[in-house]
């Protein structure tokens, strides 16, 4: 195919490599699999800000243009412009660096020549409406990606009070819902509760996110671990690796580390977030000797680490369970690894989990159940085995990177 006759994709992303975070990853992944699917692809994103590693700047150099205005970097042969956006401390400042990124990245995709698709992941929403304006302008047809769905997480989150300001993010939302070309959503939860926010609901969605299959699957032996691991006991761990937020409950964690402090079990959380500090402050005050705590490992880690580890625990905040799905899940997963999960029901991570017996369930008493599961499971490796196996195949089946990128592929050839 001659390279002039190829649909051009510009994916316009808060993150993407080389930041080190799900989303990002996520869509490297996407971009990939559209390349190898024949399309062309140019990525519009922020300079690295949310999970910076070293060595994956030194693998995808970023280099300054115009004075700092962009930067340009190669993932694997697609060019990434970079428009600066940082994490400052002042609130003011990072306002200004959010606007001056969604203002630059706007006048920049105008730049960009025979565009087919604008494709665009939440959050932010500003993103949507920015993809939106860049793909009327230049011809093309915009796809929103529903990864999280505001404005109502910040309302559940309390951050939101205003009505007025409730009511003009409602109104934007449809507004982005209706005038993109089709929009996506991960789940059948999220599916029924934005459907009606539509006035033609034909141009919604449902494409779940996926896992590398090539990169989380099970491993038996010759773990490589990182160097800044202490030194490993034969205690039964369990693992949360991701951000540490208000996302995550931790009262049961806190509970659970207190009930079996005298037992061979150990609890390790890996990941940054505006909660760890909190959490860090707890472990010390309550003394609790079996929570380890780590930063962010590098992504070339999380195979190893994930099958390190002989169950992993997701615990949902009540408030936020029903705006977000983490992807930590498939990689999980893939790893044969079995969960325990407390979560409410009619929410997007039940409805994914109920039918596939994989995981431990909790839906109410979070506190005593969760020690209950952790008990009936580090007590019972051949459930361990069996939940781990079943969450495998279902990976294997339905939710590889192969299938999943299939079914963008075939709704950027449908529009």
């Amino acid at each position: 195919m001659e390279r002039r006759n190829l649909k051009r994709v510009l994916i316009h992303s808060i993150v993407f490599s080389p930041d080190g975070v799900s989303t990002a990853y996520l869509y490297n992944d996407i971009a990939l699999g559209l390349i190898k699917n024949g399309f062309e692809v140019v990525v519009l994103t922020t300079t690295p800000h949310y999970n910076i590693i070293d060595s994956e700047l030194l693998k995808q150099p970023i280099t300054k243009k115009l004075f700092g205005l962009y930067s340009l970097s190669d993932f694997n042969g697609i060019k990434v412009y970079h428009i600066p956006l940082k994490k400052y401390k002042s609130t003011i400042l990072r306002l200004f660096s959010f606007v001056y990124w969604h203002l630059f990245s706007f006048l920049f995709g105008l730049t960009f020549r025979n565009l087919n698709f604008v494709f665009s992941p939440s959050p932010p929403l500003s993103i949507g409406f920015i993809s939106i304006l860049i793909a009327k302008i230049k011809g093309a047809k915009s796809v929103y990606n529903v990864q999280e769905i505001y404005p109502d997480l910040l309302i559940n989150q309390g951050n939101l009070k205003s009505s007025l300001i409730i009511n003009l993010l409602k109104k934007f939302e449809k507004f982005i819902y209706n005038n993109s070309a089709a929009v996506t959503t991960i789940d059948e939860v999220f599916y029924s509760q934005i459907k009606p926010r539509f006035l033609n609901s034909n141009k919604l969605h449902i494409i779940p996110n996926f896992v590398d299959t090539e990169l989380y699957k099970p491993i038996e032996s010759n773990l490589i671990l990182p160097p800044t691991f202490e030194k490993v006991n034969n205690n039964l761990k369990l693992l949360y690796a991701g951000n540490i937020g208000f996302f995550q409950d931790w009262e049961p964690i806190l509970y659970a580390a207190k009930e079996l402090l005298d037992e061979d079990i150990e609890f390790w959380i890996i990941g940054e977030g505006v909660q760890k500090q909190y959490l860090e402050n707890s472990v010390i005050e309550q003394g609790l000797t079996n929570i380890k705590i780590y930063p962010y490992q590098n992504r070339s880690y999380m195979p190893a680490i994930n099958n390190f580890a002989d169950i992993h625990f997701i615990v949902i905040n009540k408030e936020m369970e029903q705006e977000g799905f983490p992807s930590k899940v498939y990689t999980i997963m893939a790893c044969a690894k079995p969960l325990i999960v407390v979560t409410g029901v009619k929410t997007p991570l039940f409805n994914f989990l109920s039918n596939k017996d994989c995981s431990e369930l909790i839906t109410e008493d979070r506190n005593e159940q969760f020690v209950k599961s952790v008990r009936k499971l580090t007590s019972d490796k051949n459930l361990r085995l069996e939940l781990g196996n079943n969450g495998f195949k279902h990976i294997q089946d339905s939710y590889s990177k192969e299938i999943v990128v299939s079914k963008y592929v075939n709704l950027l050839n449908s529009l």
